[in-house]
């Protein structure tokens, strides 16, 4: 009884962790968006709510470290559902980062190359919450394991499609009519959006191992 109700904390824990995820990458969303919009003053707040929001997703993850070492689930597993939220960790630690570049090294982004990076950054960022729903589904069994799956699969097509922009507007970027300092400026700010969405494929390839190791 103390392990399943160990758990159930962790699986608590493991939600709110995934919500505080999909919060700051939705938020980071809004503060990219302001900032292509040359809304300095409001990209500057948003970009304060991600740090909080990613601030609070690390505070829950060593919640979850500290009940994982007190016992909770069986060894063969919990070092999986660790590293499964250590790499949920890394696409909101990812979001922030791509706001800090932003908003710090403020690349200067040509009209014409706007609406491509508005598309990268939408596409790009909206693995959060397909990561959060898969998450959900699992932990919360509120779906069958192949729905899991189905989720995490979701996630692979979603960044494909946004490698697929990133090629493109790579292309674009190196024949732009602009100084080659700024074309490498940009393609480094484009890899920054793209890799979330890297990131958060990663984190679903973890939780088809937690799937996995479930099943019997």
């Amino acid at each position: 009884m103390i392990i399943f109700k160990k758990e159930k904390e962790v699986i608590e824990l493991i939600l709110k962790h995934a919500l505080k995820m999909a919060q700051c990458l939705s938020t980071t969303a809004l503060t990219l968006k302001a900032y292509l919009d040359d809304s300095l003053n409001e990209a500057k707040t948003l970009s304060h709510q991600v740090d909080g929001l990613e601030s609070e997703a690390d505070f829950i993850r060593h919640g979850i470290k500290d009940k994982l070492f007190s016992g909770a689930y069986m060894p063969m597993i919990r070092e999986d559902i660790y590293r499964l939220v250590e790499s949920i960790d890394t696409v909101a630690n990812a979001a922030e980062k791509c706001c800090d570049f932003f908003l710090n090294q403020r690349p200067a982004i040509p009209d014409g190359l706007k609406s491509q990076f508005r598309e990268a950054v939408r596409e790009s960022l909206s693995v959060g919450k397909m990561l959060e729903d898969a998450v959900l589904c699992y932990f919360r069994g509120v779906c069958p394991i192949e729905v899991s799956r189905h989720h995490s699969k979701e996630i692979g097509v979603k960044e494909s499609e946004v490698d697929r922009i990133e090629w493109d507007l790579t292309k674009e970027i190196f024949t732009f009519d602009m100084d080659f300092a700024q074309k490498i400026h940009l393609k480094r700010c484009l890899n920054r959006i793209a890799e979330i969405s890297d990131l958060a494929e990663d984190a679903a390839d973890q939780l088809d191992l937690v799937i996995l190791k479930s099943m019997v």
